[in-house]
């Protein structure tokens, strides 16, 4: 999953690891068959979207898969959450105002994330660095990348920074800066993505009722030793939602806690799921999706979703905490 520039040639130093995809499914809760998709994006890209609805675990798997870039240095990756007042300056490089060395205020040139992460980048060539921008469609994109728009598409050629601080000689983007952008395509309030970003990434679909995030529960439940009726709960609750991009995801249920106490699953339903819907389903949506009605149309009791006492040499997995 590394971006879309197909006109760059594959990069003679620091390329990302191959078959991300299998590993990430080995060491997440996201099966491996089905993460195989995540190597399907084009050969020589450098930036990647994992999109969809809310709970589909997004911001969990853009963290794995660049922990998995980068071999696990922490360090080599950086996360930022766009918003509708980020800008250029925040994202690349801008004036803060800083106090001098005389005691007076004035203004200093601070680099930002991207900078930064170029930077680290070009001191070490031989290494993937990343950069998961999360939320990446709730911010104004054409006014935060500004002119390094074109270099997400031609990592060879130059740009002259607004700010002049390529000394005149322009700037490049090193071939070893992968960029992974999540996004929420649910929520009405976030912009549109133009066409010329688009063309500069490739885009993952992560929905709930396909691979591979349609597996990833039932992989949770096992793993914690526990019977796979949350799997079919989500299954039913998604196919009584019309609207294919408000279905959720999985990480709704992937909490430890709504197993070990009674009630909690249906708290956790009154407080997070039926609101949600509520919002965006039109029409009786705290019948519609009533947990006990939905539990009695599987034959289901709710004790039967609980933890039973786990054996001394079971391993517990690894919790998702909460929706991304």
């Amino acid at each position: 999953m590394r971006g879309r520039g197909t006109r760059q040639r594959p990069s003679r130093s620091g390329s990302a690891p191959p078959r991300a995809g299998r590993q990430v499914g080995r060491r997440s809760a996201y099966p491996s068959a089905g993460s195989r998709r995540l190597d399907r994006t084009p050969q020589g890209t450098t930036s990647a979207r994992l999109l969809r609805p809310a709970g589909t675990g997004k911001t969990y798997l853009a963290r794995k898969l660049a922990l998995h870039l980068t071999a696990g240095r922490r360090e080599r990756v950086t996360l930022v959450q766009f918003h509708p007042s980020y800008a250029y300056e925040d994202f690349f490089e801008g004036f803060r105002p800083r106090q001098g060395k005389d005691g007076q205020p004035g203004f200093e040139l601070v680099p930002g994330p991207f900078r930064r992460t170029v930077e680290n980048a070009r001191k070490d060539p031989s290494s993937p660095h990343v950069l998961i921008i999360d939320e990446i469609n709730r911010a104004n994109l054409a006014r935060d990348f500004g002119e390094l728009y074109f270099l997400l598409e031609y990592r060879d050629d130059i740009v002259h920074l607004q700010y002049g601080t390529d000394d005149g000689n322009g700037f490049t983007l090193p071939r070893n800066v992968v960029i992974i952008g999540t996004m929420n395509t649910v929520d009405r309030s976030v912009a549109r993505v133009d066409a010329a970003m688009r063309r500069r990434f490739s885009f993952v679909e992560l929905h709930p009722t396909a691979e591979p995030t349609s597996s990833v529960l039932r992989s949770w439940l096992r793993s914690e030793g526990l019977p796979d009726t949350a799997a079919l709960l989500l299954e039913e609750l998604n196919s009584r939602i019309a609207e294919r991009d408000f279905q959720l995801g999985p990480s709704y249920f992937m909490r430890r806690s709504l197993y070990e106490k009674p009630g909690a699953l249906a708290r956790a339903w009154r407080t997070s799921i039926l609101p949600l819907l509520a919002d965006q389903e039109p029409g009786d949506a705290i019948g519609r999706f009533a947990l006990d009605e939905i539990l009695d149309e599987l034959g289901i009791e709710e004790a039967t979703l609980l933890r039973q006492a786990p054996s001394a040499d079971e391993t517990p997995g690894e919790d998702v905490s909460g929706p991304a």
